[in-house]
């Protein structure tokens, strides 16, 4: 974050560039880009956001510049994010990825992303995982003024949690599948003042 950059009392950043974003969007060069080009924008098909879903469950406990950072190789160890190859994971290649120091080697979740490759794959007899997880959706989206205002976690990311454990996915619980849902679009809480808010489409910058 450049030094010329000011955080207001709300908790947002007016960068060198004269633009408003949240504090964790202006700590580095790499998740400023993130916030201003990806996150929040809608992802509708299934590879893309089983990616997502996969790396949401690798974060938690981590922060996400971690995994931000470590992302072109989670796509190289994981074939992509490519459900089918992925669902083709064996022991061996649990192994190699226990032994990969490029992404985050923890077993549960390598085990997790595998399984919930299977569970994609399931539910495309469902509709598909992109509808899946587009159809909790809620119909209004929080208006924050500041970041105390921003939900962890709401009635239609614990639903989403409930539904995706009964397909048979692990490690989706409630906060983690809001920060999932915040990433593709579902909800919009860029913070009112943010240049990014209703930059989506998919919700209005202001109600």
């Amino acid at each position: 974050m450049s030094d010329e950059a000011q955080t207001s009392s709300d908790g947002v950043v007016i960068g060198e560039d004269g633009l408003a974003r949240p504090q964790w969007a202006s700590s580095d060069l790499l998740m400023r880009e993130y916030y201003d080009t990806e996150w929040g924008m809608p992802v509708r098909d299934e590879q893309g956001l089983f990616e997502r879903l996969s790396l949401e469950a690798f974060q938690a406990g981590l922060s996400w510049a971690t995994i931000l950072r470590k992302r072109p190789a989670f796509r190289a160890a994981f074939a992509d994010f490519n459900p089918d190859k992925v669902a083709l994971f064996n022991d061996a290649d649990v192994q190699r990825l226990m032994n990969d120091a490029g992404i985050v080697r923890n077993q549960r979740k390598i085990l997790a992303t595998i399984n919930n490759a299977h569970a994609t794959i399931k539910l495309r007899d469902k509709g598909g995982l992109a509808d899946f997880i587009w159809s909790f959706q809620p119909d209004e989206t929080p208006q924050p003024r500041t970041i105390a205002e921003i939900p962890t976690k709401s009635a239609e990311s614990l639903a989403l949690s409930k539904a995706l454990r009964k397909e048979g996915f692990n490690f989706v619980g409630p906060t983690t599948m809001y920060a999932l849902m915040e990433a593709v679009g579902i909800v919009d809480t860029h913070l009112l003042d943010s240049h990014r808010r209703g930059s989506s489409g998919v919700w209005p910058a202001k109600a």
